[in-house]
């Protein structure tokens, strides 16, 4: 599970060929004990949590890079080599 970016304690992952379980454009973000799938590109939850601010913040993150998002994930689905994205400043 590649890390795409880190910003405030969030890490942000993409897993390669994850595209059949939420059937949809999505990320994986964890901070702390907290994990979560969003999808891209509105940041709308698909499972598990994270807390109120570092949600928003995610959220806030994914509307700025999505262009970029979506070019990792189609390179993700195909098991090749991830871009980092520049993170939450």
């Amino acid at each position: 599970m590649p890390s795409i970016s880190m910003f405030y304690g969030v890490i942000i992952y993409m897993y390669f060929f994850d595209n059949k379980k939420h059937n949809q454009p999505h990320l994986h973000a964890e901070y702390g004990e907290h994990s979560i799938v969003l999808s891209i590109p509105d940041g709308t939850m698909l499972n598990g949590s994270l807390p109120a601010k570092q949600l928003k913040m995610v959220q806030a993150w994914i509307a700025i890079h999505e262009e970029e998002l979506m070019a990792d994930w189609k390179l993700a689905i195909q098991g090749q080599e991830l871009f980092r994205i520049d993170p939450l400043k």
